[in-house]
């Protein structure tokens, strides 16, 4: 495994580790109705993985802390920190300093849809879960 591969895998482990805690957990409670536009994203401090999109490598994670940190981890490159934020229903991701905004077009459980609204023209970007790393790995 090469140096940034390394890299990128402890980051990886590091965020899933830190997103998951090291205690066992109830199971989660029943998804409520359609929440209200001021409550938060159904999409943050989950690591999603890229599956599907024209502008954006299929496998590249990223993470929505609920702090407004953007963590961006690509299998091909470096990980990069960027922000987000979301209020009166708009949802703006800044990376590398340029900020963009981005329409929801779904959250689920097992998926999140996005368009960005980035220079150039508009990509859709559909996310899933990523895979938990198992615990003989840890």
């Amino acid at each position: 495994m090469n140096k940034s591969r390394a890299q990128l895998f402890r980051l990886v482990l590091t965020i899933g580790l830190i997103l998951t805690g090291c205690s066992e957990q109830s199971a989660p409670p029943e998804p409520a109705p359609q929440a209200p536009a001021a409550s938060s994203p159904g999409f943050i401090n989950i690591v999603w993985k890229v599956s599907e999109s024209p502008s954006v490598a299929p496998g590249t994670l990223y993470v929505f802390l609920s702090d407004g940190t953007l963590l961006i981890a690509s299998p091909h490159g470096k990980p990069a920190v960027g922000t987000w934020r979301e209020g009166g229903g708009i949802l703006t991701m800044v990376e590398e300093g340029v900020p963009y905004q981005v329409d929801v077009l779904n959250v689920s459980h097992d998926e999140f849809r996005i368009r960005s609204h980035n220079p150039g023209k508009p990509a859709e970007i559909t996310f899933v879960p990523a895979e938990k790393p198992s615990r003989e790995n840890q």
